[in-house]
């Protein structure tokens, strides 16, 4: 097996163990919750607006989110990890989650890039079109499509949005606690 579908298969536990020494590494302040959670909010709602555009191992999503970047909802969570990173105010959480970036998810965007050209004829041509991960400013011809509620709760994405107020309530009952010391 190799490390891209490992690296698919752990993701998500080792999430949670990432979560647990985020939580004990955490140094928030009242400032940096309040900016982080901006950030890491704005990331949900990268990764809400992508899940309504994508129908998934069915048609190649090229337009919404999907023409200015060919992974909007990486890149969302990547939004989101610099929010907690910055909520934290701690730099080893802000290199781990880098580390983890790298290790984790650039060998599944990798394999999921190789089943996508198979799987659709024209994703080698949307590929010189539209950027890995970071988004281009503007849309070139991709064009728009509306949003699909019914694919954002098919695809559960509002779990971001619960993770995400979960941590963020975690950490402001971190430092209440915190400074109650």
């Amino acid at each position: 097996m190799d490390w891209g579908r490992i690296a698919k298969r752990i993701r998500v536990p080792l999430g949670f163990l990432f979560a647990a020494f985020f939580l004990w590494r955490a140094r928030p302040e009242w400032w940096s919750l309040a900016a982080g959670s901006a950030v890491a909010l704005t990331g949900v709602w990268i990764r809400a607006i992508s899940s309504g555009h994508v129908k998934k191992n069915e048609e190649l999503a090229m337009t919404g989110p999907y023409a200015y970047t060919r992974n909007p909802l990486y890149f969302g969570s990547i939004v989101i990890a610099m929010g907690f990173a910055l909520a934290a105010l701690r730099w080893e959480i802000a290199i781990a989650i880098v580390i983890m970036f790298a290790a984790i998810y650039i060998p599944v965007i990798r394999g999921e890039e190789q089943f996508l050209s198979v799987r659709f004829p024209g994703y080698a041509d949307y590929c010189r079109r539209v950027p890995r991960l970071l988004p281009r400013l503007s849309t070139g011809s991709e064009g728009r499509s509306q949003f699909s509620r019914g694919l954002y709760l098919q695809h559960r994405e509002y779990n971001a949005l619960l993770g995400t107020l979960a941590v963020i309530a975690a950490l402001a009952i971190r430092l209440i606690l915190w400074k109650a010391r």
